[in-house]
């Protein structure tokens, strides 16, 4: 007996021991497994950001042809204003030490006539502050010009932005495809995703790739299947995009306004933990109080709807009350209401709600996305998300708070109702900004395609019994993708390689021939006026003080604009002498474009928007007309006859531009 028992113990604990062992060996190799699958992710999406900033390198060589213009004309091609970004990059290249460059930005009085701005500031030039820095302590001037190290860094930010999208519709779906087809559609829908093409120097083509990783690393964070290594991780990278994309974009609280105001919904319906969203609360906090700091005081920053949101959510969480959506909205809500106060007269107002930025989306945007097969799906996998989350939330409230949703149901996760609501409240703002909702798009429809979730969702609402719903799942979540992949490379990317193999021609001979005539004929000292962004171009080229600057946030220059723009108005020739000489002006340029402009948008053309203000405009039966009696400045006044030539001398003119000196001394001749 006591053999027998020997012998059944050890038989017992050679069957643990093969247990064991065969446990280990499952162990060992779903972590091998997984480290594979991680480390070609990573690959695929290091890659796909790679390829993309070399095609858009590409494209902008062969667009401008730009490797063989000189300076001046390679400069030119930074358009809408943005070229002014470039000059104090440019400055800060030139100055002995970066401490003195860095002081004479923050005291800058060579920029606009007769003040003395703080341009870090006022223009959010961290971006060119730290490129200037990088590219004098790496000796990159030994082997690649100013210019090319500065797009490139542009460049290399647009491959992070991309890297994030492939990260994050990666993170949801589980599945590295879900990245390769989010990182397509974004590419083929380009002209709707970016605006780096055209004017590379823009803020938001700093800031957006920070906000993009900023989402991939709130994505992780609200996962409810995360290490705590991992959720360190996504918080810091999270709290540090978020303070880098307050500081190189104004408008960047007005988005995160919006991300904040979903995740505040989520909290409202108990969808994440407490504890995650104190921790974000306190992120959000952290993050405006050092771009504060950093922006030297901004009142705007502090004045934010986001902190007002904040204020109000956080006061919630500790004295338990409900909260009135609209209440946190009083700074919004006041705006809009001095908004439509002043729309029928004011100028500034006009002239913000007329840019192509705040233009309504046209119809052919979705018909592009709908092509490309994006738009169709994008409502399907949304339907499913906001189902299955009205579901869970209506359990979760009739069992107060006890229900605990099945596996596999993709209502049930807090990251993908987060994208849910951050997509439909960017979708609301696609009528103004349709660069902040066609990548996110892009993202969470191929994240809905490739998951698994989102199908066995469907499916177990049917309840098939033909088929299990995984299996199907499975099957639908790889075959939908590779269907679309499939169509998407036939027919999109040979337009994508005929891009780059289409020689365009972008040329602007008039304004190089204005640029170069300012450089040799005009003094030092001379002032400008002129549109803003043409005087964005006018400082870049030639360094020449100006009246205004192409910054629509700052309510000063935009008067200062609105009283240089009074050229295209109807007024006379001493009104315009005595504004210009108020702002110190020695040359004025007066643009063909603007002021013989024929635009189907009636009623945002600069004249029109002037007459308005001016209230130089009648109504009759319905129609409405200019009337005043004083000829249109800009017309007038190259018929060359008194009084115009008591007050101005033209000294330069092409096909596009005017230039007149403004006379120091009246002449009076009849």
């Amino acid at each position: 007996k006591r053999d027998f028992r020997r012998v059944s113990v050890s038989a017992r604990q050679q069957s643990q021991l093969q247990s064991s062992s065969t446990s280990d060996i499952t162990l060992n190799s779903a972590f091998l497994q997984r480290l594979v699958r991680v480390f070609f992710g990573c690959l695929a999406a290091v890659a796909c950001g790679m390829l993309y900033a070399v095609y858009l390198s590409t494209y902008h060589d062969r667009k401008y042809w730009f490797s063989i213009r000189q300076d001046l004309e390679r400069e030119v091609t930074f358009q809408e204003g943005s070229g002014l970004y470039y000059y104090y990059y440019k400055q800060m290249l030139t100055a002995p030490s970066f401490e003195r460059g860095f002081y004479e930005l923050m005291t800058d009085n060579k920029t606009v006539s007769g003040q003395t701005i703080n341009a870090v500031q006022r223009l959010y030039l961290y971006p060119e502050l730290i490129t200037s820095f990088i590219y004098k302590v790496t000796g990159s001037q030994d082997f690649v010009e100013p210019i090319y190290f500065y797009i490139g860094a542009v460049f290399g930010l647009q491959a992070v932005y991309v890297t994030a999208l492939f990260v994050c519709s990666w993170v949801m779906s589980g599945t590295w495809v879900a990245g390769l087809l989010a990182v397509a559609w974004y590419v083929i829908n380009r002209p709707d995703t970016t605006q780096v093409d055209h004017a590379i120097p823009l803020r938001e083509n700093w800031a957006l790739p920070y906000f993009s990783c900023q989402v991939a690393a709130l994505t992780g964070f609200l996962s409810n299947n995360i290490s705590s290594a991992t959720e360190m991780f996504c918080y810091i990278t999270m709290s540090a995009t978020t303070f880098t994309f307050l500081l190189v974009w104004e408008h960047s609280h007005y988005v995160l306004f919006i991300q904040c105001f979903s995740l505040f919904l989520l909290d409202s319906f108990n969808l994440v933990p407490s504890r995650k969203m104190a921790d974000i609360y306190k992120m959000y906090l952290s993050s405006l109080f050092l771009a504060y700091l950093f922006q030297f005081q901004n009142i705007t920053l502090l004045s934010s709807p986001l902190l007002s949101l904040l204020i109000g959510s956080v006061l919630a969480r500790y004295f338990q009350v409900e909260l009135a959506v609209f209440s946190h909205q009083s700074p919004v809500k006041s705006y809009v209401i001095n908004l439509f106060q002043t729309f029928v007269s004011d100028f500034v107002t006009n002239f913000l709600l007329c840019q192509e930025s705040f233009q309504r989306a046209r119809p052919d945007l979705f018909l592009r996305l709908t092509q490309a097969s994006v738009l169709p799906f994008y409502f399907l996998v949304l339907s499913v998300c906001v189902l299955s989350a009205l579901q869970i939330i209506y359990k979760r409230m009739r069992s107060e708070g006890c229900f605990r949703p099945e596996d596999g149901q993709i209502g049930a996760q807090p990251e993908v109702i987060y994208h849910v609501f951050h997509t439909l409240f960017l979708g609301v703002l696609t009528l103004l900004i349709k660069y902040l909702w066609t990548p996110y798009v892009c993202m969470f429809t191929a994240f809905g395609v490739c998951s698994p979730e989102l199908w066995m969702t469907v499916f177990k609402w049917f309840k098939l019994k033909s088929i299990h719903p995984v299996v199907l799942s499975l099957i639908l979540s790889t075959a939908v993708p590779t269907i679309i992949g499939f169509s998407l490379w036939r027919e999109y990317c040979p337009r994508v390689l005929a891009e780059l193999s289409d020689l365009q021609e972008f040329y602007d001979p008039d304004t190089v021939e204005l640029i170069s005539w300012i450089r040799s004929q005009a003094p030092v000292a001379a002032v400008f006026a002129g549109s803003p962004q043409l005087l964005g171009a006018v400082k870049l080229c030639s360094g020449s003080a100006v009246t205004s600057l192409p910054l629509y946030s700052d309510i000063k220059l935009l008067r200062r604009s609105e009283d240089t723009y009074q050229v295209y108005a109807m007024r006379s020739a001493e009104d315009i002498y005595k504004i210009l000489m108020s702002q110190k002006t020695n040359y004025v340029i007066i643009e063909e474009s603007i002021c013989t402009e024929l635009g189907p948008n009636r009623g945002c053309r600069i004249k029109d928007l002037l007459d308005i203000s001016n209230g130089h405009v009648i109504h009759d039966k319905g129609e409405i007309y200019s009337f005043s009696k004083h000829g249109r400045f800009c017309h007038e006044i190259k018929m060359n006859y008194s009084p115009y030539t008591n007050y101005f001398t033209r000294v330069f003119w092409n096909r596009s531009y005017h230039v007149y000196k403004v006379n120091s001394v009246i002449s009076f001749q009849y």
